[in-house]
């Protein structure tokens, strides 16, 4: 009996091969499907599956097929615990990526531009299978390709002697197999962008400073991203406990050990380490953020943005919080400069039951106080990467967005979090709930206009575009954000404004080292999910 993946040639023939939807690949024949105007190819290997040998390594080619594999089903993710993103997963064999196309684009003899995306998840979780490309695709005239990367511990743990950074090279080698492949489904290899959002948006930095990743892609989106790494003497310290506390202490049998665990075993015991992208050595020999700040870096056409409520999504675990437990936060926080940030953010700022929660989310937000992520370090990190190329910055600023899972908590005020834009862009998107059959007119509008300024960067390199109705964008020499909001009223705002909304100024004269680790450790103490 036939694999169920596999189709005979003849039998593929006989059966519709001529439809356009069979595409041969390097590795094979893939037949995908049409799903309203959109070809829809997924889970196709890009990789051997990272199993036995090949767990905390790096990417293997993947093996050849014959016959017709069918393309119609998204992969498992990668091994992860149960968060928003999906629940648990022990799938390893996970390497798969997802293509997306105008129908008939191959038939049409012609190269369409590319948008390779990442999806996020603090590299701790998430999935290609929640980003289906098909609006962008459609809207735009372009192909989308989206991959799984190995997470947590299977994407990142770092030994002595390993590379680590799995995960980095799993997109590396996504990309390749886009160089390699995507002309077959109509794609132009040599007009890729690469984009992601929040370990996504990471990951584009860190990409734009590998030298591995150098010629992979010609335009880089980051959203609600930031350029984090630790260095590999540190990662290495927190690996060799992590192989400890599960029982491979020896480090002359470590990797052996580690690879003969249960994946169960080591995903439920990932919770007892940070992992994140690693500096010093292949692929990443120097940290992302230095790179960006001396100007070492891929210089190819950026778009940057953030969401005006970043923190409301972090903050989810504080909803129960009261008046005095937002002070001891704060105080936890910022030590000796907490007074001075209680007097800018004092709970009496804001309504509702939730008050101390909005209050912590806007420090957050305006701080960046996870991972650099949004409000004064984003526009610090666009104005990094804007001395050095051409750079547009945008806003997310739909406040009445309605929710990651519409209705609740009930009554809490999303604003314009963390991953909000998302559905906007990838109709797909949710947390459990579906989001955009929630959205008004005016937010379908914005969902629009988000669309056709990705897709106008993808195809040329701009946001902007003379075959939509768009508000024009300007680069940062502009000294100008793009706000983007419902109903067609996007408009400009001056760093001026951007800053004061944020309180810069403020943030920028506050030294309080340590105040990042300090409220990801609480954070993580309490058991809050890590950013999508």
């Amino acid at each position: 009996m036939l694999p169920a993946l596999l189709v005979p040639p003849a039998q593929a023939a006989a059966s519709g091969g001529g439809d356009g939807t069979v595409v041969r690949t390097d590795k094979g024949l893939v037949r995908g499907s049409t799903v309203q105007g959109v070809d829809k190819f997924l889970g196709i290997p890009f990789a051997a599956p990272p199993v036995g040998d090949r767990r905390l390594a790096p990417p293997a080619p993947a093996p050849r097929w014959s016959g017709v594999r069918q393309a119609t089903r998204f992969s498992p993710p990668c091994p992860q615990l149960p968060s928003g993103n999906g629940p648990r997963s022990e799938a390893e064999d996970c390497l798969y990526v997802n293509v997306f196309r105008p129908a008939g684009a191959r038939s049409a003899h012609r190269r369409l531009p590319v948008l390779f995306y990442i999806y996020g998840g603090g590299l701790q979780n998430g999935g290609a299978q929640q980003y289906d490309g098909a609006k962008i695709a459609a809207d735009n005239d372009v192909v989308v390709v989206t991959a799984n990367y190995r997470l947590n511990v299977f994407g990142l743990l770092t030994l002595p002697g390993l590379s680590g950074n799995y995960a980095l090279l799993d997109q590396q080698a996504a990309l390749r197999w886009t160089r390699t492949n995507v002309a077959a489904f109509g794609g132009d290899p040599g007009a890729v962008t690469v984009g992601g959002e929040s370990a996504g948006g990471m990951s584009v930095c860190a990409h734009l400073a590998a030298p591995g990743s150098a010629g992979l892609f010609k335009r880089a989106i980051i959203q609600s991203g930031s350029c984090p790494s630790e260095p590999r003497e540190q990662a290495e310290s927190q690996g060799t406990a992590f192989a400890r506390s599960v029982g491979c202490a020896d480090p002359a049998t470590a990797l052996a050990c580690l690879r003969a665990k249960p994946v169960a075993e080591l995903l439920d015991a990932s919770t007892r380490i940070q992992t994140s992208l690693v500096h010093g050595g292949d692929p990443l020999p120097t940290a992302p953020a230095d790179a960006v700040s001396t100007g070492h870096f891929a210089r190819v056409p950026v778009v940057i943005g953030a969401n005006h409520d970043e923190g409301r999504t972090f903050a989810l675990g504080f909803l129960g919080y009261t008046p005095e437990q937002y002070e001891a936060w704060v105080r936890s926080v910022y030590g000796d400069k907490a007074s001075e940030v209680l007097k800018r953010y004092p709970v009496s700022a804001y309504t509702g039951p939730y008050a101390p929660a909005y209050a912590i989310a806007a420090i957050m937000t305006d701080a960046g106080l996870v991972a650099g992520i949004g409000g004064c370090p984003a526009l610090s990190l666009a104005q990094q990467i804007a001395r050095h190329t051409r750079t547009y910055q945008y806003q997310f600023d739909d406040r009445k967005f309605p929710g990651l899972t519409p209705g609740k908590p009930e009554g809490y005020e999303w604003g314009a979090p963390h991953a909000g834009e998302l559905p906007y862009l990838f109709p797909s998107f949710d947390n459990g709930t579906p989001i955009t059959p929630y959205f008004t007119a005016a937010q379908r509008r914005l969902a629009d206009d988000m669309s056709h300024y990705w897709g106008s960067f993808t195809r040329g390199g701009t946001p902007n575009s003379p075959l939509h109705r768009l508000a024009y964008w300007p680069d940062l020499r502009a000294k100008a954000v793009l706000s983007l909001r419902p109903g067609g009223q996007s408009t400009r705002i001056s760093f001026g404004e951007y800053r004061a909304e944020h309180n810069c100024d403020f943030w920028d004269g506050l030294s309080a080292p340590g105040a990042s680790a300090r409220a990801t450790g609480l954070m993580t103490a309490r058991g809050i999910g890590t950013p999508s």
